[in-house]
């Protein structure tokens, strides 16, 4: 069933935004793949780039992005010879791994009937074209989602090498180590007994200093990468209420279509992960918890909200907390909708090269 619907959503995704992309914009798309190059939009095109070109001093855009995704669609883009396509062909693959890992580990401490809901959840998020797209998130969950579930089964090795590249595909997989520790500690607490396996969680770091060795070797500075990012940033670090105050003044004070999508929707999102932060602590492991709570002080804790419905797409277990929610006819209906309705208005300004998160 999780393979059925990974299958069906990305068709369905691909044919809707190439039908509202021509009747939005009034253009055809070019040729018989015309309806792929819709998909190479923002960070994408960087990706690539990246994937095609590797480092370069001259670029700036190694100071954002982490090298093991484009990594991965070079080694398919070897094979067949086009970058676009082997980047959705790499995001589609670590898309059904994540699926079904994801229901897997639900299952550990919850019924196959809210393992199932999650998944589903996860796959029809208001964001969750960016799992199909030539974008970081689905490698990135799956690895995650990976290293998690083997932690919970004891397999340290695999947790710790999983999170490794995990932090090699984005700077939020720093997230782990804490999260890791605290299973580690939950499982010494239930056998009172010291497991050295634990001590694969030391792995995790290598991820962070592959990225640091590559910024010396373009630039002969392994920090190169956050001043150029600290230069070039029109955000810092802040407390987190105040990065959602501000986006409340853009709700009042910009016009309606960027108040909507830089104010409106950077705090319902921003508020939805504050959500789901408390209540995993309450209803979840702490392994949850921590990993909620890291990634929402992350995004949140800056001047001025960005991609903040795009980044609650990397807080998993709040897929779980609408698993659980959904046991509830009326909620599994509300959440649905909203995530349905919003999924298509957000993919077809993906599709038209709108500002999309």
């Amino acid at each position: 069933m999780v393979l059925g619907w990974v299958l069906a959503i990305r068709v369905l995704l691909f044919i809707f935004g190439t039908k509202s992309y021509q009747i939005l914009e009034n253009k055809r798309t070019v040729g018989w793949f015309g309806w792929v190059d819709l998909w190479n939009r923002w960070d994408a095109d960087q990706y690539l780039k990246l994937a095609k070109f590797g480092y370069a001093n001259a670029s700036v855009w190694k100071a954002w992005f982490y090298p093991f995704y484009p990594w991965c669609v070079r080694i398919v883009a070897f094979l067949n010879g086009n970058y676009l396509v082997s980047a959705l062909i790499v995001s589609a693959l670590a898309l059904l791994i994540a699926a079904l890992v994801l229901r897997r580990l639900v299952q550990i401490d919850f019924s196959p009937e809210v393992a199932l809901r999650s998944v589903w959840f996860f796959l029809i998020f208001p964001t969750a074209y960016f799992l199909h797209a030539p974008y970081t998130e689905s490698l990135f969950l799956a690895l995650v989602i990976g290293s998690v579930f083997a932690s919970r089964k004891e397999r340290w090795g695999l947790a710790g090498t999983l999170g490794a590249l995990a932090w090699m595909t984005r700077a939020n997989g720093i997230v782990l180590i804490p999260a890791l520790v605290v299973e580690a500690a939950c499982q010494f607490w239930k056998t009172k007994r010291w497991n050295w396996r634990w001590l694969w969680i030391a792995l995790l770091p290598v991820g962070f200093g592959v990225y640091l060795f590559l910024n010396w070797r373009v630039t002969g500075d392994p920090f190169a990468a956050f001043r150029m990012r600290k230069a070039m940033s029109s955000t810092s670090v802040a407390w987190p209420w105040v990065g959602m105050r501000g986006a409340l003044g853009i709700m009042m004070d910009w016009k309606p279509d960027q108040a909507e999508m830089v104010g409106t929707q950077e705090f319902i999102f921003a508020l939805l992960g504050l959500i789901g932060v408390v209540v995993s602590w309450i209803k979840l492991r702490p392994i949850y918890a921590v990993w909620m709570t890291g990634n929402w002080l992350l995004f949140a804790s800056v001047t001025f909200l960005e991609s903040m419905p795009r980044y609650t797409l990397t807080m998993f277990p709040i897929f779980i907390l609408f698993g659980l929610l959904a046991a509830n006819r009326f909620w599994s209906v509300v959440i649905t909708v909203w995530s349905l309705l919003f999924l298509a208005l957000f993919t077809s300004l993906f599709m038209r090269g709108w500002w999309a998160f």
